[in-house]
């Protein structure tokens, strides 16, 4: 079985998709962290963002993705990127190499190749990537609500946080459209283990009416 989570940034995405995921024993992937991957190797090359000979530096030493329950790890080689992925220039990188659709196709070819069941995470997992998929979900929530959960993270102010997500909403808003037929959670009012529960139920009784 496949179960996408898609949705907006700082939506809950990956915390939802790891408690899913231990909850039915499968492993998740995160689509994100091979964007931020892509990101971080075009950072490292000194590459202006959105720069499509990344590709290069991508078949030289492609990044890696492992899928565990608890949490992705991503690895370039012997070398660990998983802490580096979440730093603020990959944050504010990231959806220009989304934009790109020769970045997009090497994104998804690597996704695609992961064997089933898993839970997948990302902005068009349902649309996109797996849309045969048997269980589809939308995350979403006010930006504000958002920006308060990403300040645990990030050293910036909660307004500067906030204006952010909100741009970025705009720039990825053609791309996490949600699939027709996921069912939306809004988060805001839930905790996270709400949303996983909610979630594993609903799969539950998908499979029991299979």
């Amino acid at each position: 079985m496949i179960i996408t989570i898609d949705g907006v940034a700082a939506s809950g995405k990956s915390t939802v998709a790891s408690g899913v995921a231990r909850t039915l024993g499968i492993p998740y992937i995160s689509s994100g962290l091979l964007y931020r991957a892509v990101t971080l190797c075009g950072l490292e090359a000194a590459l202006e963002g959105g720069d499509l000979r990344v590709l290069e530096h991508l078949q030289a030493q492609p990044p890696r993705l492992d899928p565990r329950a608890e949490g992705n790890r991503v690895w370039r080689g012997e070398r660990e990127l998983t802490e580096a992925l979440h730093a603020t220039r990959v944050d504010e990188g990231v959806s220009a190499y989304a934009a790109l659709p020769e970045v997009r196709a090497w994104v998804d070819e690597q996704l695609r190749a992961l064997p089933a069941p898993f839970v997948a995470e990302g902005r068009d997992m349902g649309t996109n990537v797996f849309p045969q998929a048997q269980a589809k979900f939308y995350l979403t929530a006010h930006p504000r609500v958002r920006a308060q959960r990403r300040s645990a993270e990030r050293p910036e102010e909660l307004d500067a946080i906030e204006a952010a997500l909100v741009e970025r909403d705009a720039r990825d808003a053609a791309q996490s459209a949600p699939a027709a037929d996921a069912l939306m959670i809004d988060t805001g009012e839930l905790s996270a283990q709400q949303v996983i529960d909610r979630i594993v139920a609903e799969v539950e009784s998908r499979r029991a009416r299979a």
